[in-house]
Protein backbone atom coordinates (compact mmCIF):
# COMPACT_ATOMS: atom_id res chain seq x y z
CA UNK A 1 0.00 0.00 0.00
CA UNK A 2 2.05 2.89 -1.31
CA UNK A 3 0.54 6.35 -1.77
CA UNK A 4 -3.17 6.37 -2.52
CA UNK A 5 -4.51 2.85 -2.41
CA UNK A 6 -4.34 1.23 -5.86
CA UNK A 7 -4.31 4.54 -7.77
CA UNK A 8 -2.32 4.27 -10.99
CA UNK A 9 -1.32 0.65 -10.42
CA UNK A 10 -1.31 -2.34 -12.73
CA UNK A 11 -3.63 -5.26 -12.17
CA UNK A 12 -2.14 -8.76 -12.32
CA UNK A 13 -1.45 -9.87 -15.86
CA UNK A 14 -3.96 -11.86 -17.89
CA UNK A 15 -2.02 -15.09 -17.38
CA UNK A 16 -2.71 -14.75 -13.67
CA UNK A 17 -6.42 -15.33 -14.32
CA UNK A 18 -5.53 -18.30 -16.51
CA UNK A 19 -3.59 -19.89 -13.65
CA UNK A 20 -6.57 -19.25 -11.39
CA UNK A 21 -8.94 -21.08 -13.70
CA UNK A 22 -6.51 -23.92 -14.28
CA UNK A 23 -5.89 -24.62 -10.61
CA UNK A 24 -9.36 -23.74 -9.34
CA UNK A 25 -7.97 -21.35 -6.74
CA UNK A 26 -9.72 -18.75 -4.67
CA UNK A 27 -8.12 -16.26 -2.34
CA UNK A 28 -8.57 -17.29 1.28
CA UNK A 29 -7.20 -15.17 2.76
CA UNK A 30 16.91 -24.13 -1.16
CA UNK A 31 19.40 -24.25 1.05
CA UNK A 32 21.52 -22.18 -1.35
CA UNK A 33 22.98 -19.02 0.12
CA UNK A 34 21.57 -15.76 -1.18
CA UNK A 35 23.69 -12.59 -1.20
CA UNK A 36 22.81 -10.25 1.64
CA UNK A 37 20.52 -12.66 3.47
CA UNK A 38 23.07 -13.87 5.99
CA UNK A 39 23.44 -10.32 7.25
CA UNK A 40 19.76 -10.02 8.14
CA UNK A 41 19.39 -10.04 11.94
CA UNK A 42 17.39 -12.92 13.45
CA UNK A 43 14.60 -11.62 15.69
CA UNK A 44 15.50 -12.36 19.28
CA UNK A 45 12.09 -13.85 20.05
CA UNK A 46 12.57 -16.82 17.72
CA UNK A 47 14.04 -19.95 19.24
CA UNK A 48 16.35 -21.65 16.75
CA UNK A 49 15.00 -25.18 16.83
CA UNK A 50 14.51 -27.66 14.03
CA UNK A 51 12.57 -30.90 14.18
CA UNK A 52 13.97 -33.83 12.14
CA UNK A 53 11.25 -33.51 9.48
CA UNK A 54 11.92 -29.83 8.79
CA UNK A 55 15.71 -29.70 9.06
CA UNK A 56 16.17 -30.02 5.31
CA UNK A 57 13.45 -27.52 4.44
CA UNK A 58 14.48 -24.72 6.78
CA UNK A 59 18.19 -25.30 6.59
CA UNK A 60 18.53 -24.99 10.36
CA UNK A 61 17.40 -21.34 10.47
CA UNK A 62 15.47 -20.08 13.47
CA UNK A 63 11.74 -20.56 13.01
CA UNK A 64 8.63 -20.57 15.18
CA UNK A 65 6.48 -23.68 15.63
CA UNK A 66 3.78 -22.15 13.42
CA UNK A 67 6.28 -21.52 10.63
CA UNK A 68 7.64 -25.08 10.83
CA UNK A 69 4.15 -26.58 10.89
CA UNK A 70 3.10 -24.48 7.91
CA UNK A 71 6.17 -25.26 5.84
CA UNK A 72 5.88 -28.99 6.60
CA UNK A 73 2.20 -28.96 5.63
CA UNK A 74 2.81 -27.09 2.37
CA UNK A 75 5.70 -29.35 1.40
CA UNK A 76 4.01 -32.65 2.23
CA UNK A 77 0.53 -31.79 0.92
CA UNK A 78 1.83 -29.85 -2.12
CA UNK A 79 -0.66 -27.12 -1.32
CA UNK A 80 1.57 -24.76 -3.32
CA UNK A 81 1.02 -26.77 -6.54
CA UNK A 82 4.81 -26.78 -7.17
CA UNK A 83 4.79 -22.97 -7.30
CA UNK A 84 7.07 -20.67 -5.29
CA UNK A 85 5.70 -19.66 -1.92
CA UNK A 86 6.33 -17.21 0.88
CA UNK A 87 5.56 -17.63 4.57
CA UNK A 88 5.12 -14.45 6.61
CA UNK A 89 5.43 -14.79 10.38
CA UNK A 90 3.75 -11.66 11.72
CA UNK A 91 4.50 -12.40 15.37
CA UNK A 92 8.24 -12.41 14.72
CA UNK A 93 8.18 -10.03 11.71
CA UNK A 94 9.99 -12.48 9.43
CA UNK A 95 9.49 -13.47 5.79
CA UNK A 96 10.73 -16.79 4.39
CA UNK A 97 10.73 -17.50 0.64
CA UNK A 98 10.74 -20.99 -0.92
CA UNK A 99 10.96 -22.32 -4.44
CA UNK A 100 8.36 -24.65 -5.90
CA UNK A 101 10.10 -27.70 -4.46
CA UNK A 102 9.97 -26.30 -0.93
CA UNK A 103 13.64 -25.31 -0.70
CA UNK A 104 14.35 -22.23 1.38
CA UNK A 105 15.74 -19.49 -0.86
CA UNK A 106 15.96 -16.66 1.64
CA UNK A 107 14.82 -15.19 4.93
CA UNK A 108 14.53 -11.55 5.98
CA UNK A 109 12.94 -9.24 8.56
CA UNK A 110 9.81 -7.33 7.57
CA UNK A 111 7.77 -4.29 8.47
CA UNK A 112 4.05 -4.99 8.86
CA UNK A 113 0.73 -3.27 9.49
CA UNK A 114 0.68 -0.95 12.49
CA UNK A 115 -2.36 -2.65 14.07
CA UNK A 116 -2.55 -6.23 15.26
CA UNK A 117 -5.29 -8.21 13.57
CA UNK A 118 -5.90 -10.96 11.05
CA UNK A 119 -8.47 -9.39 8.71
CA UNK A 120 -8.65 -6.41 6.37
CA UNK A 121 -11.34 -3.78 6.72
CA UNK A 122 -13.90 -4.28 3.91
CA UNK A 123 -13.28 -1.92 1.00
CA UNK A 124 -9.93 -0.71 2.30
CA UNK A 125 -8.29 -1.12 -1.09
CA UNK A 126 -10.50 1.61 -2.56
CA UNK A 127 -9.81 4.21 0.11
CA UNK A 128 -7.22 6.97 0.27
CA UNK A 129 -4.45 6.33 2.78
CA UNK A 130 -5.30 9.52 4.67
CA UNK A 131 -8.70 8.04 5.59
CA UNK A 132 -7.30 4.78 7.02
CA UNK A 133 -7.08 5.00 10.81
CA UNK A 134 -4.23 3.38 12.80
CA UNK A 135 -6.60 0.67 14.07
CA UNK A 136 -7.43 -0.28 10.46
CA UNK A 137 -3.82 -0.74 9.38
CA UNK A 138 -3.66 -4.52 9.66
CA UNK A 139 -1.79 -7.16 7.69
CA UNK A 140 -4.44 -9.85 7.12
CA UNK A 141 -3.74 -13.54 7.63
CA UNK A 142 -4.56 -16.27 5.14
CA UNK A 143 -3.56 -18.05 1.96
CA UNK A 144 -3.22 -15.75 -1.04
CA UNK A 145 -2.39 -16.08 -4.72
CA UNK A 146 0.42 -13.67 -5.54
CA UNK A 147 1.97 -12.23 -8.68
CA UNK A 148 4.37 -9.47 -9.63
CA UNK A 149 2.90 -6.15 -10.74
CA UNK A 150 3.44 -2.44 -10.29
CA UNK A 151 2.36 0.39 -8.07
CA UNK A 152 2.98 3.87 -9.42
CA UNK A 153 6.34 3.98 -7.63
CA UNK A 154 7.89 0.55 -8.17
CA UNK A 155 7.38 -3.09 -9.05
CA UNK A 156 5.81 -5.09 -6.22
CA UNK A 157 4.44 -8.52 -5.36
CA UNK A 158 0.66 -8.26 -5.24
CA UNK A 159 -0.71 -10.40 -2.40
CA UNK A 160 -4.33 -9.22 -2.51
CA UNK A 161 -4.97 -6.69 -5.26
CA UNK A 162 -8.51 -5.82 -4.16
CA UNK A 163 -7.30 -5.00 -0.64
CA UNK A 164 -4.23 -3.12 -1.98
CA UNK A 165 -2.01 -5.54 -0.05
CA UNK A 166 1.48 -6.15 -1.38
CA UNK A 167 5.03 -7.11 -0.48
CA UNK A 168 7.62 -4.60 -1.64
CA UNK A 169 11.00 -3.03 -0.95
CA UNK A 170 11.01 -0.91 2.18
CA UNK A 171 10.05 2.65 1.36
CA UNK A 172 11.73 5.71 2.82
CA UNK A 173 8.52 7.18 4.25
CA UNK A 174 8.60 9.95 6.82
CA UNK A 175 11.86 10.54 8.66
CA UNK A 176 10.10 10.06 12.00
CA UNK A 177 9.04 6.54 10.94
CA UNK A 178 12.69 5.42 10.50
CA UNK A 179 11.60 2.40 8.47
CA UNK A 180 15.15 1.35 7.59
CA UNK A 181 16.18 1.51 11.25
CA UNK A 182 13.17 -0.52 12.35
CA UNK A 183 13.93 -3.13 9.71
CA UNK A 184 17.55 -3.39 10.83
CA UNK A 185 16.78 -3.77 14.54
CA UNK A 186 17.16 -7.19 16.16
CA UNK A 187 13.71 -7.17 17.74
CA UNK A 188 10.26 -7.43 16.08
CA UNK A 189 8.74 -5.06 18.63
CA UNK A 190 9.33 -1.97 16.45
CA UNK A 191 8.40 -3.52 13.09
CA UNK A 192 4.74 -2.45 13.10
CA UNK A 193 4.57 0.75 11.08
CA UNK A 194 2.97 0.19 7.65
CA UNK A 195 -0.59 0.61 6.44
CA UNK A 196 -0.74 -3.16 6.03
CA UNK A 197 1.76 -3.94 3.29
CA UNK A 198 4.85 -6.04 3.93
CA UNK A 199 8.11 -4.05 3.61
CA UNK A 200 11.32 -6.05 3.13
CA UNK A 201 14.97 -5.18 2.51
CA UNK A 202 15.60 -4.19 -1.13
CA UNK A 203 18.22 -6.91 -1.55
CA UNK A 204 15.81 -9.60 -0.38
CA UNK A 205 13.13 -8.41 -2.78
CA UNK A 206 15.49 -8.07 -5.77
CA UNK A 207 17.60 -11.20 -5.19
CA UNK A 208 15.01 -13.61 -3.80
CA UNK A 209 11.36 -12.63 -4.20
CA UNK A 210 11.45 -11.13 -7.68
CA UNK A 211 13.37 -14.00 -9.32
CA UNK A 212 11.10 -16.59 -7.69
CA UNK A 213 7.89 -14.94 -8.96
CA UNK A 214 9.10 -13.76 -12.38
CA UNK A 215 7.02 -15.42 -15.10
CA UNK A 216 4.81 -17.29 -12.68
CA UNK A 217 2.30 -16.92 -9.91
CA UNK A 218 2.84 -18.24 -6.39
CA UNK A 219 1.34 -18.52 -2.94
CA UNK A 220 1.77 -16.29 0.10
CA UNK A 221 0.86 -17.70 3.51
CA UNK A 222 0.44 -14.98 6.14
CA UNK A 223 0.30 -16.55 9.59
CA UNK A 224 -2.22 -15.18 12.09
CA UNK A 225 -1.23 -13.32 15.23
CA UNK A 226 -4.61 -13.25 17.00
CA UNK A 227 -6.43 -16.33 15.74
CA UNK A 228 -5.08 -19.89 16.09
CA UNK A 229 -3.03 -21.03 13.08
CA UNK A 230 -5.36 -23.92 12.25
CA UNK A 231 -8.42 -21.71 12.21
CA UNK A 232 -6.90 -19.81 9.28
CA UNK A 233 -4.86 -22.40 7.35
CA UNK A 234 -5.56 -26.07 6.72
CA UNK A 235 -2.52 -27.20 8.70
CA UNK A 236 -3.21 -30.67 10.19
CA UNK A 237 -3.39 -31.11 13.95
CA UNK A 238 -5.60 -29.82 16.71
CA UNK A 239 -6.56 -26.15 16.73
CA UNK A 240 -5.10 -24.52 19.84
Amino acid sequence: MIGTARRGVSAPARWFASWQALLGWGIVGSGAAVPGIAASPAPAAIVATAAPDDAGRLGGVAASDDVRDTVNWVSTSHDNHALPFVVIDKVNAVVLAFDGSGNLRGRAPALLGMARGDASVPGIGQRKLATITPAERTTPAGRFQASLGRDFEQDILWIDYDAALSLHRVIKGRRVDDRAGRLASATPSDNRISYGCVNVPPGFYDDVVKPLFTGTVGIVYILPEVKPLRSVLAVPGEAK
